[in-house]
């Protein structure tokens, strides 16, 4: 694993890559791999991230390392990807970005909260929860999760 450091590097170095496309850098990881390492870079942007778009970011964010040295000199594999569903909601942009869907909010209290989000913004996030409109301030929910749903009501279309 990545040493603080060396993640913080690469976050810099990456950064304003990932931006260049319109993205966001949501994290950076080195894991070992074998004889080799694994570098697995995560985006993600307000219309989610198409094949096509990972595609320019990976050859971006590979030349990138190529003119530094930011990997040292032991060999490694990039992966360039977004994130899954299991993400934690950490950030007002995650939030945003899950609109319409249902989620799971554990709040500072203790108390958990499960509704669909209808607004977020950077201070708070509003879910429907059983027809009730109920604002959360973002400084009051610990973490946050997308639920999996298999089947949708039919109001979502």
């Amino acid at each position: 694993m990545a040493r603080a450091s060396d993640r913080e590097a690469l976050l810099g170095l990456l950064g304003p890559v990932v931006s260049d496309h319109g993205l966001d850098l949501e994290d950076v990881t080195v894991t070992p791999a074998g004889k080799r390492r694994m570098l697995r870079v995560v985006v993600d942007g307000d219309h989610g991230v198409g094949l096509d778009t990972v595609a320019e970011v990976s050859t971006a964010v590979s030349a990138a390392l190529d003119d530094s040295d930011a990997m040292g000199g032991a060999p490694y594999v990039l992966e360039v990807t977004s994130p899954g569903v299991d993400r934690p909601l950490t950030e007002p942009r995650h939030w945003r970005r899950a609109r319409s869907r249902l989620v799971t909010a554990a709040l500072a209290d203790g108390s958990t909260v499960a509704g669909r989000v209808t607004e977020a913004d950077d201070e708070a996030v509003t879910l429907d929860v059983d027809g009730t409109p109920t604002r959360l301030a973002l400084s009051d929910v610990t973490s946050g999760r997308v639920q999996v749903e298999f089947r949708r009501g039919t109001e979502e279309g």
